[in-house]
């Protein structure tokens, strides 16, 4: 059964909100670097999700983390470049 809180709703919304961001990607940045367009959208999401976690009182100092979390973090973080070095080769 499909409720709310499962995963699959979960998928299919993340799946639309990627294809709206390649979507809107190839509509609106024509003359404008790739890279430099993906740093553009980053910095707008960590404001947009700073204010959101600082919002719903989730907000936790970051130097509490243990050592372990910052390595998974870390790599989770590096894991994730070749994607988005490979899904803007094609644009410019």
């Amino acid at each position: 059964m499909l409720t709310p809180t499962g995963w699959f709703y979960w998928a299919i919304l993340s799946a639309v909100f990627a294809a709206l961001t390649a979507i809107f990607a190839k509509i609106g940045i024509q003359g404008v670097d790739s890279d430099f367009a993906t740093l553009i959208r980053t910095a707008i999401i960590i404001v947009v999700l700073s204010v959101f976690v600082a919002y719903t009182g989730k907000w936790a100092n970051p130097f509490e983390l243990s050592p372990k979390t910052w390595l998974f973090l870390g790599l989770s973080g590096l894991v994730r470049i070749p994607a988005i070095v490979t899904a803007d080769s094609g644009r410019s």
